[in-house]
């Protein structure tokens, strides 16, 4: 096992918002437009849903902590002081000396267009993240715990951390969220991603696929039967994105869907899901009621793919709730 720093938590630790864990990538954003090959410049960023969501938490005032596993090099470095300087706190982020930092290479988005993306991620050190690597974690101290489909689809042992880390926060009342966050080319198969996202979605009380991810795993066709599949499995709230229509959210007792956010110019979409869940998680996390969460999640997302970048667009406290008065996405 690579050697790591982390810095253990005590259970009388101080209380704070929510945890998230994931893998954390140096994105490399092409400055000029055509294809990969052709590019010479780039521009270094963040990349990972986790880390957007994390920062777009932070950026709207939230206690956040990070638990990931990045290289004993210069980009696991950048990422974690470009990190801590959004606000995360990075405690759980082991330093591995064996294993580099997953890198992302991404084409300038042109015209709204979807910009082509290459990985280079196996073996990557985050791909070893293992239960081990959460012994510190005051996980009795957060509130919230939010999860997506990344970290169980890059390796088996990041698959056990994932389960470890969603049961052991049901059996402490936090509550929890899941983002199935399809990555079909991670899976050793389709069935066995089906069948593991679907019994993570099982120990949340916020399921969050996107129509065509909750048709995929569940089998169902419409909003609301997906919605039904993931209540009877114990979900609490369903909340199902639509794109540019908008969202639909079912509970035990009630349903709606909330039309999508106005958008002037749609300039990169990467990124887009994890602004609406960073609404969602938020609205809860402040009272608020489903419509009204559904209602933020659709303002965030809109305007995060009026940007370039993965996080960009994520507003912060003051940002949103200028966005909220106006109902405008900017």
């Amino acid at each position: 096992m690579p050697r790591s720093d982390s810095r253990p938590d005590s259970r009388h630790d101080s209380r704070y918002d929510v945890l998230t864990f994931g893998e954390a990538m140096a994105l490399f954003v092409a400055d000029d437009d055509g294809p990969l090959d052709q590019v010479t410049r780039f521009h270094r960023r963040t990349a990972g849903a986790d880390t957007n969501v994390a920062i777009g938490l932070s950026r709207l005032g939230f206690d956040v902590r990070w638990l990931s596993r990045v290289g004993a090099d210069h980009n696991g470095t950048f990422l974690q002081r470009a990190l801590e300087a959004e606000g995360l706190d990075c405690r759980h982020v082991q330093r591995d000396d064996i294993h580099a930092t997953g890198l992302v290479f991404k084409e300038r988005a042109v015209d709204g267009a979807d910009p082509h993306v290459e990985y280079v991620r196996r073996g990557s050190a985050a791909s070893y993240l293992n239960v081990a690597d959460s012994e510190g974690v005051a996980l009795e101290s957060a509130r919230h715990l939010h999860a997506t489909g990344i970290p169980p689809a890059i390796s088996e042992s990041a698959r056990e951390l994932s389960f470890h880390l969603l049961r052991r926060a049901r059996g402490a009342g936090l509550s929890i969220s899941f983002d199935p966050n399809l990555r079909p080319s991670l899976w050793p198969s389709e069935k066995v991603m089906i069948e593991t996202l679907n019994a993570l979605a099982a120990e949340a009380d916020i399921v969050m696929p996107g129509l065509s991810e909750g048709r995929l795993l569940t089998g169902r066709e419409t909003a609301y039967d997906i919605a039904g599949d993931y209540l009877d499995r114990g979900a609490k709230v369903v909340v199902i994105k639509l794109g540019p229509e908008g969202s639909y959210f079912r509970t035990a007792d009630s349903e709606g869907t909330v039309e999508g956010s106005p958008v002037k110019q749609v300039i990169d979409t990467v990124g887009a899901g994890d602004g609406f869940a960073v609404g969602i998680v938020s609205a809860y996390l402040d009272g608020l009621d489903w419509r009204a969460a559904l209602h933020r999640g659709n303002l965030i997302g809109a305007r995060q793919v009026q940007v370039i970048g993965d996080m960009e667009g994520l507003p912060s406290r003051e940002q949103l709730i200028a966005m909220e008065r106006s109902g405008n996405a900017i």
